[in-house]
């Protein structure tokens, strides 16, 4: 590992070192897995020559570290920093792999052996997954990332990875109305403060393939937030319009971008207790022009009977034309709009890291939440701001027919095991690979209805959208009050059973109540989990949604149970391929 800063060379020559520990509790504002997350480990910090220094932490699970410097003057450029991961031999690794560093990390995943992947010219995203073969399985990531460009990590010659970093753009040139490309970089990866810490570089080490799920890293290395009110961070279901395009049924009006079925979005959001309706692309008169809506919406009446009902409205922007009117979340603020969903970035370079920060923190100086689309991965800005609810970054159920459960069984163990992940659930238009198929404006999706439902407790999100028709969940009204009574925050986090790629059983409680989920991939997987986590002192009535008879075949058909159940049972379900369960325990 090595850092090449202006005028410096790296030279690690020890002149001191220092041991601590820290054995503290973490409180995040929005809590995706646990109210409380522990934060247990031992530090050394070694001191080099030239005012600079490393510092390591060990923990139980795994281990991070990141450089230090204190520099002379203000500035300083990094040049590039190098780091070189050695794996074992019969390594395989499950990654994304962008054909460039414009990319909105929506690749689908891939599996390489090591020895096969030797192309330096070949790269991947953060986060990696590594299986060892060796019983343990390493996930790469960052966090505290701030003012830098995001890790990529390229081929070693089939003896590990190293790292990789997009140059500072000095010149861009706009392709569209929400699109650039960098024209110029410069041979420098970043202009930074000459004192300051740089990013965490993190591998999680899992004994279990449990152990990706559960990890807090991301939490635990993130600088936390400094915002001393935020009672209004409110996070949610969203009722979202544009995966079907706008097209309620049954409704005795003409549907479309207008008053009428914008306030049929309100009252359905409100009639299920879902706190925010997105207004996704097409509400402005254009997407140049962010504070003039159609003519034929008043917004302000909109987000008044919005309020009314109970239900915040978040509106959709490219980021080109935020960055164009850095003034436009102040006059949000005015209008009472809750929040927005910044779309399109596509780099990830030390100047757009920035942009991400610089948005939060507008964002938040006007009580305004954030869902960044078209993104990087997390990498710990949400806890620094947590008005930042979700990011995308992911292959989700908006990419149709390569959205599928043998690319999704993965996102737990790796996206998702990085931080809240914007995948868009609740398709009800459930079908199997072989008869996949979608006409707008009926949206469909691979899966069981049951998979769908319980990816609403397996995902994490600050921002989980309810995808699909307002007409398709009023008509199955069963799962839509199960789906809409599921927390998007928890207070305890427990992997059942699970297997990277193949299947996961997942259990989570807020205050008294107990859910858990359960998908598979490809295979049908029948699992026997003991409730022992429940309370000893009482008994919970469990409302159980499976796959039916024939959801192998016909993914819609499911089944609904009741039953009374205790600590000392053992839960019994079949999912099909495809397949899966959610259950509320209460």
């Amino acid at each position: 590992m090595g850092i090449c800063l202006q005028q410096q060379a790296f030279k690690p020559v020890v002149r001191s070192v220092k041991r601590s520990s820290a054995n503290e509790t973490i409180t995040p504002v929005v809590p995706l897995k646990f109210a409380f997350v522990a934060n247990h480990y031992n530090a050394l910090r070694l001191n080099l020559k030239g005012n600079l220094a490393i510092e390591f932490r060990a923990y139980d699970d795994g281990m991070a570290y990141r450089f230090v410097t204190n520099g002379n003057g203000n500035k300083t450029l990094v040049y590039n920093e190098t780091a070189d991961f050695n794996l074992p031999e019969e390594a395989v690794l499950h990654l994304q792999q962008p054909v460039g560093f414009k990319t909105p990390y929506e690749e689908p995943y891939s599996h390489v052996a090591l020895k096969e992947w030797k192309d330096s010219s070949k790269f991947a995203l953060l986060p990696l997954l590594v299986d060892t073969k060796k019983g343990v399985k390493l996930l790469f990531s960052e966090s505290d990332l701030y003012n830098y460009p995001c890790m990529f990590l390229k081929a070693n010659e089939g003896k590990g990875v190293s790292a990789l970093f997009p140059r500072y753009p000095l010149e861009t040139k706009p392709i569209s109305d929400r699109s650039i490309n960098v024209v110029r970089e410069a041979d420098y990866i970043a202009e930074t403060q000459a004192k300051r810490t740089f990013p965490w570089r993190y591998v999680v080490v899992a004994r279990e393939d449990g152990d990706l799920v559960e990890n807090t890293f991301t939490c635990r290395l993130a600088t936390q937030t400094t915002i001393k009110d935020t009672s209004w961070i409110r996070p949610g279901q969203v009722s979202w319009e544009w995966w079907h395009h706008t097209s309620p049924y049954h409704v005795d009006f003409v549907v479309g971008r207008n008053q009428e079925t914008y306030k049929y979005y309100i009252d359905f959001a409100s009639s299920c207790h879902i706190p925010y309706v997105l207004f996704d692309e097409g509400w402005a008169k254009s997407t140049a022009n962010p504070y003039e809506a159609l003519e034929v919406l008043d917004m302000h009446e909109l987000i008044a009977y919005g309020k009314e009902k109970n239900v915040g409205i978040l509106l959709w922007l490219p980021w080109t034309t935020v960055e164009k009117n850095f003034d436009l979340f102040k006059e949000y603020e005015k209008w009472g709009v809750a929040g927005v969903k910044i779309d399109f970035m596509d780099h990830s370079d030390q100047w757009m890291v920035n942009y991400y920060e610089r948005v939060a923190q507008e964002a938040a100086k006007h009580h305004l939440l954030v869902n960044f689309h078209g993104s990087f991965k997390p990498a710990g800005l949400e806890y620094k701001y947590p008005n930042v609810l979700s990011y995308e970054g992911v292959l989700g159920m908006e990419q149709g027919e390569l959205c599928t459960p043998v690319n999704s069984l993965y996102h737990p163990f790796m996206r998702n095991a990085v931080g809240p992940m914007d995948y868009t659930p609740g398709s009800m238009l459930s079908m199997q690979p072989e008869y996949f198929v979608r006409h707008y404006p009926n949206n469909a999706s691979i899966g069981t209805r049951a998979y769908q439902m319980a990816l609403y407790i397996a995902f994490e999100s600050g921002f989980q959208m309810v995808a699909d028709n307002p007409t398709f969940y009023l008509k199955e009204k069963e799962c839509t009050d199960f789906i809409t009574n599921i927390p998007v925050t928890w207070d305890e986090t427990k992997v059942l059973t699970a297997s990277v790629g193949e299947y996961l059983v997942i259990a989570k409680r807020k205050g008294n109540q107990w859910f858990i989920g359960g998908i598979t991939a490809e295979k049908e997987k029948e699992i026997e989990v003991r409730l022992d986590f429940l309370n000893p002192n009482r008994s919970y009535e469990m409302t159980l949604f499976t796959d039916g008879l024939n959801a192998g075949l016909q993914a819609l058909d499911y089944k609904k149970g009741v039953k009374t159940v205790s600590k000392a049972e053992t839960l019994k379900v079949k999912m099909v391929r495809n397949g899966g369960f959610a259950a509320v325990l209460k």
